[in-house]
């Protein structure tokens, strides 16, 4: 394979690798863009493609790895031979420290779920001071469908814990169920659940009271 021809796959391969991990990680990116952008019911875009999520991270590692395999083994001497006659050093695009680059990006991307509540800001109402009679406490179970990272429970927990009347919001996408403890003479569970699917575009299938206190208890 001459200098030129192996540069170009190399750039290819570099290319593919970059388009393969962010398209590995929609499902988690755009819950984040949506919240952060004020994008209302778009969160749940991309949430269809966790199914395919390992395949296309196991992509990513191939492609990449095979772009480092080009730059890395040994060259023939009729590649070297080949090099020395287009007297022609590689650019900075077709370069190990662009792919170093591209590589780090890639990891950052992949693992983009274990770090996105960074971009979330802090909505927890625990340590403000809210006046409230105990018994118009209300705590229930939102089933929330489409969630699929940490990224999702970030941007279901930012929707329900800047609604007023909520003391405090929490979700999982493992289980996926939002528990919510809230004021029922501020707020309501219907209203809960469609501030959910207006904020983030997931379908609230069940909800449910898990204590409800009253005056004569």
């Amino acid at each position: 394979m001459s200098n030129s021809n192996q540069s170009n796959t190399s750039s290819k391969s570099i290319g593919a690798g970059l388009l393969v991990a962010f398209t590995a990680s929609l499902c988690c990116i755009t819950p984040v863009f949506a919240t952060l952008a004020g994008i209302g019911g778009i969160a749940s875009a991309f949430s269809w493609m966790e199914p395919f999520r390992p395949y296309l991270i196991g992509l990513t590692v191939l492609v990449l790895g095979f772009a480092w395999y080009q730059k890395l083994r040994p060259r023939t001497q009729e590649e070297i031979d080949c090099a020395c006659d287009e007297n022609e050093r590689p650019s900075f695009w077709q370069s190990k420290k662009f792919l170093g680059i591209v590589t780090v990006f890639a990891v950052l991307m992949l693992a983009f779920p274990s770090y996105s509540g960074i971009f979330f800001p802090d909505n927890s109402k625990a340590d403000k001071v809210i006046v409230v009679k105990e018994d118009d406490i209300l705590n229930t179970e939102l089933r929330v469908k489409g969630m699929t990272c940490t990224g999702c429970e970030h941007s279901v927990n930012a929707a329900l814990n800047n609604s007023e009347g909520v003391l405090e919001a929490s979700s999982s996408y493992k289980s996926g169920i939002a528990t919510v403890k809230f004021d029922q003479t501020k707020v309501s569970i219907d209203q809960l659940a469609d501030t959910v699917e207006e904020a983030t575009g997931y379908k609230v299938t069940e909800k449910k009271i898990i204590q409800e206190k009253t005056l004569n208890q």
